[in-house]
């Protein structure tokens, strides 16, 4: 299917239509970024041009966020993996490097797992394959139906970033901000529960691609204890803690964090060859 480089798309998939674009090299393989909770596509801005030289980026908001649509919840990350895929067969995309964070990083483990010969490889970012306990987010669900998700904002800066990144850097904890701000309290509720019923390290052992394990050392939401649990679950795998970061580290490290990654990737793109699409 042709599309429009550098614009966003809508296109439906699974009765609900998802917002993507495309970036980069039109004849390269495909880099898919899933994003996390509470962000849309343009949580991926400050790494897109690591890898737009050779590869062609594909970037989407997860049901319930940004400009995709919402359906009545709960989700599970079950489905939101099956968009995503479905999202490759309606473009005909037939594998993918697939780069996800936290939420997205979820999506990851359940199309690795599910769906191995879709990818080429899995960069799990800043994510769990569990997120008790359930009353955490409980309290969260309550403080957003009655404050929408602006009632989580400042909560969740702190989380997601260290204090002195949070200091020296407005414009993308601005951008951040507006992100949070802009996810709809249905579409956060739905996704979020996903997350809290997550129960997938078992899953991990049927992930046979090549796989990044990749977490800040600051991260309080999705642990290097919990991303050393995805590591060892995955015997593809490889983990690389990123110091000086939060939750968010392909933003607050994104030049190691693009850095890693870029040559994980190029060393799977290497081993790989055959049709593109």
């Amino acid at each position: 299917m042709e599309n429009k480089r550098n614009e966003i798309q809508k296109i439906l998939v699974n009765g609900v239509e998802l917002a993507y674009r495309f970036d980069g090299a039109a004849d390269g393989h495909v880099v898919l970024m899933s994003n996390s909770l509470m962000c849309d596509h343009t949580m991926w801005d400050i790494n897109i041009p690591a890898f737009t030289d050779r590869y062609r980026v594909l970037r989407y908001d997860t049901r319930g966020h940004g400009s995709s649509g919402t359906t009545p919840g709960p989700y599970s990350i079950a489905m939101l993996a099956d968009d995503a895929v479905g999202l490759l067969d309606a473009l005909g995309i037939r594998q993918v490097h697939f780069i996800g964070l936290s939420m997205g990083g979820m999506i990851g483990q359940q199309i690795g797992a599910r769906y191995p010969e879709r990818v080429y490889s899995l960069s799990l970012c800043d994510t769990a394959s569990e997120m008790p306990p359930r009353s955490m987010w409980e309290e969260r669900f309550s403080i957003a139906s009655k404050q929408g998700t602006k009632g989580l904002l400042e909560t969740t800066i702190q989380r997601w970033f260290t204090a002195p990144f949070i200091a020296r850097n407005p414009e993308p904890i601005d951008n951040v901000r507006r992100m949070i701000s802009s996810t709809g309290v249905e579409g956060y509720t739905a996704c979020a529960s996903a997350v809290r019923d997550m129960a997938q390290t078992t899953m991990l052992l049927k992930v046979k691609a090549p796989t990044m394990v990749l977490v800040g050392r600051q991260d309080p939401g999705c642990t290097v204890e919990q991303a050393t649990v995805v590591h060892r679950m995955i015997d593809a795998s490889q983990m690389i803690i990123l110091e000086d970061a939060a939750h968010l580290s392909n933003i607050e490290q994104s030049q190691l964090f693009n850095k890693t990654l870029r040559s994980f990737i190029d060393r799977v793109d290497g081993t790989v060859g055959g049709n593109k699409l």
